[in-house]
């Protein structure tokens, strides 16, 4: 990359709505936008302990603060940090108030282990209603025989269906971590890569995309009993269809991890796994925009092993408040409105993509396919140093933009520090901005990392950009309703 290139947006004036003057309020204080910024409010948190009805909105923490302020400081620190900055976190976004309202309910009270209709406690009728709401969402969403909504994370999910299937040192074939795939599909540090055998398929060196042919070859040598698709960290669509027909070519059963995907399969913008492969898992956040938390998909006749594996095999009482917090996020991704979002995640993300490459960034595989967006930052260097995926992290973090280190095909760097940057539009889209805005940032991203490539040490970009995200951010509030 040349470093001294001239941007094409460089002489670009900023976006119309990005006003350097605009003043916001927190609690009814009025301050003027400054780097400051998340540390002024900390001043005047909570200076009124009798707040009226309508000057409640969800976010107001009467209780906490009254009780607790250091850490209703700390949650109204970090809501200063988020209506302040822009979310890049690729496996991040922001649920509605609907969402949060089910998390927060008495719906949390009640233990109900078992499933609807055959708890191991009393009291649970409504909590039957509330489960058996999620799992006929989830199904209609996404045209399923069956869901299982009760696993508390993407990870347990995928650990139900390891318990379900396999045994003590079956062999499981799926994409390395390095390259795109996750924690759970064995890495050695995980339980996964302690418990089964793992072997790993990559992404072809030249195109940085998955070869399927390749991936057959090595499914016909290592005859897994298990092959794992879907990732973290890949930018381009994945073929669940060819993955299935190579589980069938070596007898091995198919599972399609979606958790990042989830939202654009359901809407048509990504290929579905969903009756195609053996057994779906995904999280029911990131693109699915609800709360923290896994489900699973099957057919009828996998159902009771699936339901079997996730209780009493992998956890016991479900987490019901969150339950009815996914029924709430199901019902939401039916609406066009829905499907419109998440439509604009992926022009989004190409947007961004696009406005990286012109700015001479790297981009894994060329660009993406869905939500995110993967640099290689290899090729950002000053004095034979490449600039690190930590240092440049941690630079436009300070800027305001918080994106996350990764690795990259063909790491030679730990992954504490990674030469690879991950970026993901579901956030910033959830908050109305569209391809308009994602030049915008693209740019400021670029400005940055070339900054802080030429010079370590340099604040200049930051300070810079730090008070062009905070207008921008000022101008898209995370809630509005209560902005």
């Amino acid at each position: 990359m040349k470093m001294g290139a001239a941007s094409s947006y460089r002489s670009r004036p900023p976006p119309r709505n990005l006003s350097m003057d605009r003043p916001w309020t927190v609690h009814g204080e009025v301050y003027q936008t400054s780097v400051a910024v998340g540390l002024m409010a900390s001043k005047t948190l909570y200076k009124r302990k009798n707040i009226t009805s309508t000057e409640q909105p969800f976010f107001c923490m009467s209780s906490l603060a009254n009780f607790d302020p250091e850490i209703a400081g700390v949650i109204e620190k970090e809501r200063l940090r988020q209506i302040n900055g822009l979310e890049l976190i690729a496996s991040e976004n922001v649920v509605s108030k609907a969402v949060l309202e089910a998390m927060g309910s008495i719906m949390t009270n009640k233990y109900a282990e078992g499933y609807p209709g055959k708890r191991y406690y009393g009291g649970c009728e409504f909590h039957d209603v509330a489960e058996n709401l999620a799992r006929d969402r989830m199904c209609q969403v996404f045209g399923a025989e069956h869901a299982n909504v009760q696993p508390h994370s993407g990870s347990q999910a995928n650990q139900a269906v390891y318990f379900a299937y396999l045994g003590y040192k079956d062999r499981i074939l799926s994409q390395s971590l390095t390259q795109g795939g996750h924690l759970s599909h064995g890495s050695p540090v995980n339980i996964t890569g302690r418990w089964y055998s793992i072997f790993h398929y990559g992404v072809d060196p030249e195109t940085e995309t998955l070869d399927y042919a390749v991936i057959e070859d090595l499914a016909r040598m290592v005859r897994p009993q298990m092959i794992v698709c879907g990732a973290s960290a890949y930018p381009r669509e994945i073929d669940f269809r060819a993955f299935q027909e190579i589980a069938d070519t070596v007898g091995a059963r198919c599972m399609a991890d979606i958790a990042h995907i989830a939202g654009l399969c359901a809407t048509g913008y990504h290929n579905s796994p969903v009756g195609v492969v053996d057994v779906v898992t995904t999280t029911t956040h990131k693109t699915l925009r609800g709360p923290r938390g896994g489900a699973i998909m099957c057919s009828k006749e996998d159902a009771p092993t699936i339901d079997k594996s996730v209780f009493p095999g992998m956890q016991g009482g479900p987490l019901m408040h969150i339950i009815a917090a996914k029924a709430v996020c199901f019902k939401e991704a039916m609406t066009p409105a829905y499907k419109e979002y998440c439509g604009q995640i992926v022009r989004n993300s190409r947007a961004m993509a696009r406005v990286l490459a012109e700015e001479g960034l790297d981009l894994v595989s060329g660009g993406t396919d869905n939500h995110l967006i993967l640099l290689d930052l290899t090729g950002v260097s000053a004095n034979h140093e490449h600039l690190t995926g930590l240092a440049a992290e941690t630079a436009l973090g300070e800027a305001g933009i918080t994106v996350n280190k990764n690795t990259i095909p063909r790491e030679q760097l730990s992954p504490f520090v990674t030469s690879g940057l991950r970026i993901g539009t579901p956030a910033v889209t959830s908050r109305g901005m569209k391809e308009k805005e994602m030049e915008q940032i693209a740019y400021w991203i670029a400005t940055v990392v070339k900054d802080i490539a030429r010079d370590r040490t340099s604040k200049k970009a930051i300070n810079e950009v730090r008070e062009e995200v905070i207008a921008l951010a000022s101008n898209y509030p995370l809630y509005p309703e209560v902005a």
